[in-house]
């Protein structure tokens, strides 16, 4: 499928505004698909709670065939059919409170295109910045990759070297967790709900584990790891992770703050990150 990237460049510049408040039953509803107690109004709000706040929502019939809204008002038309959460980083200001008001502003800041091992490749990278009635909170910069269809035997998966963990945790994704977390986040995409799609269309072994799942899984280990939130968060996608099994996340220390992974029982990386507290 060609693209046409110099068409697709114009839509960098475009900005959006949304805002959303920190309800105590959103904030409650991340915490308890974490595996967390209660909050109430004033408390720190749960680590990447942004990704519950002011999802797109639009009608049913302005839904696209994978679930996402249709691309061409905010997002560029990219005709390529696969989207997924490539990685991004995070940088945090100020806390966000449960009860808050959360401004957020967006713009287009890059559309580029490569050739991949699968095919044509379009990555869409996002600025966000969300602000409280206190001022500036956090600063994320988002990546979004859009492949062509599925064809073939799945690639096989990279190979990530990873130093010897010093933290380490065992959790198991199911059904029910990727539920949830679509439901917090308002995300239709078929991906992580929609078994047939995911292994039939897009050529998936399983269900998909969101992206901001993996994310928030190890920017809490690195919070528990250190004691604090760290002050910048960046990580990036490597291969899928699929439900239904057990998923080992790590951390070790670096010169800078923290290495953290997540990677399937079988031992390939899924996730990389780096938390810095400087």
């Amino acid at each position: 499928m060609d693209l046409d990237i110099e068409h697709l460049r114009t839509w960098i510049g475009r900005t959006e505004t949304a805002a959303d408040i920190v309800t105590e039953r959103l904030a409650n509803g991340l915490r308890a698909t974490l595996g967390e107690g209660p909050l109430v109004i004033g408390d720190e709000a749960p680590l990447a709670i942004q990704w519950c706040l002011a999802p797109p929502i639009v009608p049913a019939g302005q839904l696209g065939r994978d679930g996402h809204p249709v691309r061409g008002g905010f997002l560029p038309p990219v005709p390529l059919p696969r989207r997924m959460w490539a990685g991004g980083a995070l940088r945090f200001h100020e806390s966000i409170q449960v009860g808050d008001t959360v401004e957020r502003h967006s713009r287009i800041a890059d559309v580029t295109a490569k050739e991949g091992r699968s095919g044509a490749l379009c990555f869409v990278t996002v600025e966000h910045e969300y602000r409280t009635p206190r001022g500036l909170a956090l600063s994320e910069r988002h990546d979004i990759v859009y492949r062509g269809e599925a064809s073939g035997a799945p690639a096989k998966p990279a190979a990530i070297e990873q130093p010897e963990p010093q933290w380490r945790e065992e959790i198991t994704t199911d059904p029910v967790l990727l539920f949830r977390y679509s439901a917090l986040t308002f995300n239709g995409h078929r991906i992580h709900y929609d078994r047939d799609y995911a292994t039939k269309v897009e050529g998936y072994d399983g269900l998909v584990v969101h992206g901001p799942l993996q994310a928030t899984l190890l920017l809490r280990l690195a919070t528990r790891a250190i004691g604090t939130p760290p002050r910048s968060f960046s990580f990036r996608g490597i291969n899928p992770l699929f439900e239904g099994a057990s998923v080992m996340l790590a951390a070790a220390r670096t010169e800078d703050g923290l290495r953290l992974w997540a990677s399937r029982v079988s031992g390939e990386t899924t996730m990389i990150a780096d938390a810095v507290w400087s």
